[in-house]
């Protein structure tokens, strides 16, 4: 019952600031997409592909193998060496993210040339080298306080991010906007980078202050121990993280030229594709973040069953929380469809984007359904079945945009987003399915 009581009450407070956090960021990209304008947002989209890159680079596993390790010493009564886990997790953290920052730093002229194709200077690719050791770092202690079920700590440090960041953007916008797009998207990267750095260092007092509280006593195991279950976990899910971010990343670079070879010119192509992902796409991922408060959390309690072996109530569990996240998606869906006209006119006051909300909305069920049956997977220890699907789904839709794309123009750009998440939903929800049939024979 005590389990249940801290379960619910960390959803809660994820809920709760994540709706308030979901809502500030909206109107935050409201202010943006009037401010810089259409075209200004399908480059400044691709700049945060390639920052998307750079984050999965410095971060990817480090996240759910803190989480992962953490949860199963507690699950041992083992706090002592939940926490030695958590040190040795930021200690990689620390490795992969100077890294990547030094991958980034190397190869910034080519990603400028021949990513962003020179809409904007390789400063903009410095600042995201600056930023990427700190965000690595955050990711792991961000684990450790979800390993340890004070996910609180990690609103509290999001709330102030979100916080430095917009008064940071507001600020330096009205700087840089005189000098065109490519100092709007440096405005942007800078106030992003200055919330990360001020946000590890919050989060990492926050860190430093939980490691006082009283211990239970517990075996001592030896650090090397602790680096071969994290580099297990870690190792896999961030090679196949490079991968699948790799191939994620190209996808959205390859859209705009796609669309230009349909006959679109270089302009209205970033245009139409900022529309879609800058502005339709925020929408239909607005109320996801119901579905992401309780399913990240997910991978802790998942991972105590496991060691504890309680099959059934994993698979219990897992049926209550899909058929939920069902209905709820439905009558998402449903919501969007009917009030388009309304959200688009006013959140945007453009009335063409409802019409791709109206073709988008259906995907909101599978998508949100996906996310939850990641979770799961990723708490059962198939954290790299979920990414060896992701990759698949990456190559299947790069294909589509590169050689389709070009001959259907931009509703080909669209039905490549339906191929990807049906690709997406349908190998991770058979995967689940045949996990919980194993479980309900054992």
């Amino acid at each position: 019952m005590k389990t249940l009581k801290i379960f619910v009450f960390n959803t809660l407070i994820l809920l709760f600031s994540s709706v308030i956090l979901q809502i500030i960021g909206m109107f935050f990209n409201i202010y943006i997409s009037r401010t810089i304008g259409e075209e200004a947002i399908g480059v400044f989209s691709l700049v945060l592909s390639v920052y998307a890159f750079g984050i999965t680079l410095a971060s990817a596993g480090i996240n759910i193998s803190t989480t992962r390790v953490v949860s199963e010493e507690l699950a041992c009564n083992n706090e002592i060496g939940a926490k030695k886990a958590a040190q040795r997790c930021i200690f990689f953290s620390i490795i992969f993210g100077v890294c990547a920052s030094i991958i980034f730093f190397l190869l910034a002229d080519f990603i400028t040339i021949n990513c962003l194709h020179n809409k904007i200077s390789k400063k903009v690719i410095y600042l995201i080298c600056i930023a990427l050791p700190f965000i690595s770092m955050s990711s792991a202690i961000n684990g450790y306080f979800t390993g340890v079920r004070r996910v609180y700590k990690n609103a509290f440090a999001k709330f102030f991010e979100e916080f430095i960041k917009i008064a940071c953007t507001a600020i330096l916008l009205k700087s840089f906007m005189p000098d065109g797009i490519n100092y709007a998207c440096y405005a942007l990267v800078l106030a992003d980078v200055i919330s990360e750095i001020l946000s590890f260092i919050y989060l990492y007092i926050l860190y430093k202050i939980d490691k006082r509280r009283s211990l239970l006593g517990s075996r001592y195991k030896d650090l090397d121990s602790y680096n071969k279950r994290i580099l297990r976990i870690a190792i896999p899910v961030a090679l196949t993280s490079y991968l699948r971010s790799g191939l994620s990343t190209v996808k959205q670079l390859i859209i705009p030229s796609s669309l230009q070879k349909s006959g679109m010119n270089s302009s209205n192509s970033l245009i139409s594709y900022g529309i879609v992902n800058g502005m339709a796409m925020p929408i239909i991922m607005f109320p996801v973040i119901l579905v992401t408060s309780f399913s990240s959390l997910l991978v802790p309690e998942y991972s105590r069953y496991l060691v504890e072996k309680k099959y059934k109530k994993i698979t219990s569990i897992s049926t209550i929380i899909l058929v939920g996240t069902l209905v709820f998606s439905i009558l998402v869906t449903l919501f969007i469809m009917i009030f388009a006209d309304k959200l688009s006119l006013i959140i945007y006051n453009k009335l063409e984007i409802a019409k791709y909300l109206r073709i988008l909305s259906p995907l909101i069920i599978i998508m949100y359904l996906d996310i939850v049956i990641d979770s799961i997977l990723k708490g059962l220890d198939y954290q790299v079945d979920v990414m060896a699907i992701n990759i698949f789904d990456c190559i299947v839709s790069i294909a589509f945009i590169y050689f389709l794309v070009p001959i259907l123009g931009f509703n080909g750009y669209i039905i490549s987003i339906f191929i990807s998440e049906v690709i997406d939903f349908t190998f991770s929800g058979y995967k689940l399915l045949t996990i919980l049939k194993k479980f309900k024979e054992e």
